[in-house]
Order: C-alpha cells, then sequence, then structure tokens
C-alpha cells in the first residue's frame, strides 16, 4: 500500500486479473477514467489492445498484485482464482481485493473467511452487464457485498463500471442477489419463446409477437411490489387473482400449446406447483404462494 495513505480515488492504481471479454471491458473502464491501470492474463496478447491505450502488463501475477492498491479478479471460477491468488497471499495482504469471478454463495463466504484470516481487505461483486455494457451507468449494473471500507474507498473507481449497489458486509449476498435476478431472467425468456413458438403455429413472426410482448411484460412487472408484499408479509390472502383462477389459466395455456403441436414442458412445472397448492387446501390464496411449494427443508 501507498505508505503516505490511501491516493485520491481518481488516481488509485488498480490492478486486473483475468482477461477474458469482462476483464478486458472492466480494465479498460479504469483506464478511461484516468486510473493508473495494470493488466495480468495467462495468455499475455490478450493484453494487447489494453497496453496500447495505458495499460501496465504484468509479467507474473505476483507483480500484477503489488502494482494495485485495488485488484481485481475476473476470472472463469473460484478454483481458478485460488490457483491464481494463493500462491500470492503474502503480496496481497494490506490491500483491497474485489473478486468480479462468478462465485456460489457458499464460495463466497469461504473466500471472505480466507481473506480476513490473511489480513486482505475483501469485497465480492456481481456484475449484472454484459461486456459491451461495461462503463455504462444507465446500463451496466453492479451489486458488492463484503468490506464496507473497500467499496467507500473505491466507490468512484467502481461507478466508473456502472452503478454500483452495496448490499452488506455478507460476502454471500452479493452471489445470491445475482443468481436470483439471473433466474427471474431465464424463467421470463423460457416464457417469451414458449410463446414465440405458440403463435408461430398460426404463421405470426417472433418480431410481431414481440412488439406484443414487450409492454404487456412491462405492465405485468407493475404487479411485483404487491407480490413481493404478500411474501414478506407470509399472508397470502387476496380476493383477486387467486391460485385457483391461476390454475384454470395455465391448464388453458398446455391444452392450447399441445394441440398446437408444442412442448409445454416450461409451463408444467409451473401448473404442477399451482396443483400441489390448490390440493393442500391454498386455492383462494395469492399466486405469490407458490413461493412456498418452491421451498425445501434445507431452506
Amino acid at each position: 500500500m501507498n505508505e503516505q495513505g490511501p491516493r485520491p480515488a481518481e488516481t488509485t492504481p488498480v490492478t486486473v486479473i483475468g482477461l477474458g471479454s469482462m476483464g478486458q471491458a472492466i480494465a479498460g473502464a479504469f483506464l478511461a477514467g484516468g486510473h493508473p491501470t495494470t493488466v495480468w492474463n495467462r495468455t499475455t496478447s490478450k493484453a494487447d489492445a489494453l497496453v496500447s491505450k495505458g495499460a501496465a502488463l504484468a509479467l507474473t501475477a505476483a507483480e500484477a498484485v503489488e502494482a494495485g492498491e485495488l485488484v481485481v479478479v475476473c476470472v472463469l471460477d473460484r478454483d481458478a482464482a485460488q490457483e491464481i491468488l494463493h500462491p500470492v497471499t503474502d503480496r496481497l495482504a494490506g490491500r483491497s481485493l474485489l473478486m468480479l469471478t462468478s462465485l456460489s454463495p457458499a464460495e463466497a463466504d469461504e473466500t471472505s473467511v480466507w481473506a480476513a484470516r490473511e489480513k486482505i481487505a475483501f469485497l465480492g461483486g456481481a456484475i449484472m452487464a454484459t461486456p459491451d455494457l461495461i462503463g455504462n451507468p444507465e446500463e451496466a449494473s453492479l451489486l458488492y457485498a463484503g468490506s464496507s471500507a473497500v467499496f467507500e474507498m473505491h466507490k468512484a473507481a467502481l461507478e466508473l463500471l456502472g452503478t454500483s449497489t452495496y448490499l452488506g458486509d455478507v460476502a454471500a449476498r452479493a452471489s445470491l442477489l445475482e443468481t436470483g435476478l439471473l433466474a427471474s431472467m431465464y424463467s421470463m425468456f423460457a416464457g417469451f419463446f414458449h410463446g414465440a413458438a405458440l403463435v408461430g403455429t398460426q404463421g405470426v413472426t417472433a418480431e410481431e409477437f414481440t412488439a406484443l410482448a414487450v409492454p404487456w411484460l412491462k405492465a405485468m412487472t407493475a404487479f411485483l411490489p404487491g407480490q413481493a408484499e404478500f411474501i414478506d408479509k407470509g399472508d397470502y390472502t387476496t380476493a383477486v387473482q387467486s391460485l385457483a383462477f391461476n390454475k384454470g389459466g395455465l391448464d388453458h395455456i398446455i391444452r392450447i400449446s399441445e394441440h398446437q403441436g408444442i412442448d409445454a414442458d416450461i409451463m408444467k412445472p409451473i401448473a404442477e406447483l399451482i396443483d400441489r397448492q390448490v390440493e393442500a387446501g391454498h386455492g383462494s390464496d395469492s399466486l405469490a404462494r407458490l413461493i412456498e411449494g418452491m421451498k425445501t427443508s434445507k431452506a
């Protein structure tokens, strides 16, 4: 670390380890923001474009770590990160480590414990963006959890990547929230693909369908805060849009889909969740009660 105290945020030296598409975008954003940026990757040629823009290329991971006050790791997974970082643990002591590698909640907690033991200030992160969106705060968002000191000290630098949201000092929360958001996205995409396949049986193009689907889905998100209120209260009593009502809707979708020759595998698990709640006597409750059927004894 700088023996004369922290540098101004705008001049903090940053190291980026891992130069896949995302790592290159991250390093590029720091460079564009005026930070002295050192990069390291096993395949050094991946650094060429960044070096041409002013980045310094470290020849070893140890050299890379020593160059940065904020060390950002963006590699394939936890195992790859450990393989790089554990041999240079002593060089990391006293520095800020930001892990933008995909970790499970348990792996994030384990990494946090390791970092604390080794006197490394650790912040876990999750990137809710594709590489081309990094650097655009209106489209890229990043979730952070772990050391509040690291987040506050380097917040100006982190904002160069996208809109920053700090989730608290439990490192697992960034990974957990990322996974929840991705689950929502993939489920939405799957429903859209099912709908496009269904209307396609009558010659409706995906483009035509999308023109109707986008405003429809946007309008439906207005109901999410109400569903969240049911979930947080644990009281699913409702006078409208009950599980029994929605059971009829899902059964209708499955019946029409199969009649049109479209596999209903996307819809059937939702229908089964509803059926189990209705059979358990909760047919008059809100659709939000489905969350109770998703919980297991391990939760």
